[in-house]
């Protein structure tokens, strides 16, 4: 048996030199750190590479996880904010869409945004802003296809329905300039920029000493060449100005009396398949039924007139004070030498309306006689 040393001063083993102290228990501890009863925490370090390996989970997550509705747009930047009023307007009335990841935006190039340099009537007519979307919907790479209604064709694809509009924004346009208030102030021989035929055709009707030049681009090009000294004034939607926040630039607003508007201007149209009933549901949520209804009566004067982007036609339909619907058409010569105009009147329904926009069409074409298109066909 191994002897015991004992301290002299304190008649202790040298291991109990220390007076003994009394844990919870009644425990004696010989100078050792008692155990814990807990497991032992993880160093900051240790934490942060945790946190670090799930958000790296959560984003592959994100990256595999499939968007409930893919959303097919040109790439322009007004293009773009009416993209993301639509998505906002999806997910504040359907909380499911709320996720990250649940809406995809989709930017997709169309043959009016490929060809800058020459005039639209001369590059194909009908569907330059909307062919390629429309394809990408019919083929699945989308599911719905955002519009401005202006640029959609009288006539859809077959398996495609446009069940919506967005309410309708300002539908004048503005005038824009750096060394005049108004078109009436511009001195003679001033050039105004404009794609536009139906602009174009109103701006030398009223003014026939100013000149004319075509003007494509988005608005932040249009605005560049304009500051640049391309043109000396510019006319464009003040709805795309608002929507791009951009109404600074405006100089003044244009009455509809003084620039009838383009077919829909201002309006947001959102297309699905036919079959989809699911896509259907979602966007027909966010319809507003009396720009829908305006839009088609304005569209059916287009169609009754069978224009082509060759053809200057102004229209626009909207509830008076009374709630009746009240349509002012116009068909012009490109040269703005002669302008034809009618009205209607009548209920805000939309088989009324309807009627309201083909008569008001086929009295125009009455009116004008059968040579006045005829710069059209060429």
């Amino acid at each position: 048996m191994a002897n015991l040393t004992l301290n002299p001063a304190t008649n202790r083993h040298p291991l109990l030199s220390s007076p003994p102290k009394m844990l919870k228990g009644s425990i004696l501890t010989l100078g050792f750190r008692p155990l814990s009863l807990k497991p032992p925490s993880l160093s900051q370090s240790r934490k942060a590479s945790v946190t670090r390996a799930a958000v790296a989970v959560d984003q592959e997550e994100a990256k595999t996880r499939v968007s409930l509705i893919k959303i097919g747009t040109r790439g322009s930047p007004l293009a773009l904010a009416q993209a993301h009023e639509t998505r906002d307007k999806l997910v504040a009335a359907h909380p499911e869409l709320a996720e990250s990841g649940a809406i995809e935006i989709i930017i997709i190039k169309t043959t009016g945004d490929k060809i800058l340099d020459q005039p639209l009537a001369d590059i194909g007519g009908k569907g330059l802003f909307t062919k390629e979307i429309d394809e990408a919907l019919l083929d699945g790479r989308i599911d719905i296809a955002v519009h401005s209604m202006k640029d959609v064709p009288t006539y859809f694809p077959d398996n495609m329905i446009l069940p919506c509009n967005l309410p309708r924004e300002d539908v004048r346009d503005a005038f824009i300039s750096l060394t005049a208030a108004s078109l009436a102030e511009l001195p003679a021989g001033s050039v105004v920029g404009s794609a536009s035929l139906r602009r174009q055709s109103q701006i030398l009707y009223r003014y026939p000493s100013l000149k004319v030049i075509n003007f494509r681009g988005n608005v932040q090009t249009r605005l560049r060449k304009l500051s640049e000294g391309d043109v000396q004034a510019t006319l464009l939607a003040l709805a795309g100005l608002k929507r791009l926040n951009m109404t600074e630039n405006v100089t003044a607003i244009l009455s509809v009396e003084e620039m009838l508007p383009a077919i829909a201007q201002g309006a947001i149209g959102i297309a699905c398949r036919n079959d989809d009933d699911k896509m259907a549901n979602y966007i027909a949520s966010l319809n507003h039924e009396e720009t829908r209804l305006a839009i088609a009566c304005e569209r059916a004067f287009l169609t009754t007139l069978e224009g082509s982007c060759r053809t200057p036609i102004a229209g626009y339909a909207h509830r008076d004070k009374d709630g009746y619907c009240v349509f002012r058409g116009l068909v012009a010569s490109p040269d703005g030498t002669r302008v034809l105009e009618t009205t209607r009147r009548g209920p805000y329904a939309y088989d009324d309306m309807i009627v309201m926009g083909e008569d008001a069409g086929n009295e125009l074409k009455s009116r004008a006689g059968s040579d006045f298109f005829s710069w059209s066909r060429h």
